[in-house]
């Protein structure tokens, strides 16, 4: 590949992921008044009560109107914020919005040249959670994020973002989270994934379990 054909990158190498745990992204996170969650992977586990898996990243949800309140926090602790997706990473500029198509945004710890957080942006607000992928799905926050300490993107959510991929650990996480859904945590999923995934094959599992 030619110079010219090359993919933006600042920061960090792509390899470079040494990812926080969530306890440690919520302790440099404290006090920050953005309404946060843990979302992915980590948040399946979060919503068991125990850790099924390794994790390669971290991921953290916040809605993109509430960006610069978390950006603001986390460059005053000297973490630097870069745009990233379609294979490319580049820094944000002070006072430079993310691009409005994106949503991913990586957290470079300078110091030992590595990432350590992926934040990502989503629509919605204080009262409304919005499924980014698709806005006809929505529920109320109360229904989809688990607040305290280690506030967290509830099970069947996060298990509607996987349903795109079915990963064999996005398959392990549905085996692992079935078991402990509510009943109105299964129903609301079967039928997102109605809407979203027309006849995806976790809706039989989901039926089954009543």
């Amino acid at each position: 590949m030619g110079e010219a054909e090359a993919n933006h990158w600042d920061g960090p190498p792509l390899e470079a992921w040494r990812p926080w745990r969530p306890n440690e992204a919520a302790a440099v996170l404290d006090g920050c008044s953005a309404l946060w969650r843990v979302v992915g992977g980590w948040a399946i586990d979060l919503s068991i009560g125990r850790e099924t898996r390794q994790h390669e990243d971290l991921e953290i949800a916040v809605a993109r109107a509430e960006f610069p309140l978390i950006r603001e926090h986390l460059e005053a602790r000297g973490f630097v914020l870069y745009e990233a997706g379609d294979e490319e990473a580049r820094r944000l500029a002070p006072g430079q919005a993310p691009n409005p198509r994106k949503h991913q945004n990586w957290v470079a710890d300078p110091a030992v040249d590595v990432w350590r957080l992926d934040v990502m942006l989503e629509p919605g607000d204080a009262e409304t959670w919005i499924f980014r992928r698709d806005e006809r799905i929505r529920a109320p926050i109360a229904f989809m994020i688990a607040g305290g300490a280690m506030p967290h993107l509830k099970a069947h959510g996060a298990l509607l973002y996987k349903a795109k991929a079915l990963r064999p650990k996005d398959q392990a996480d549905f085996a692992n989270a079935l078991p402990v859904l509510a009943h109105d945590e299964r129903r609301w999923l079967t039928e997102a994934l109605r809407i979203a995934h027309p006849g995806h094959t976790w809706i039989s599992a989901l039926e089954a379990a009543g």
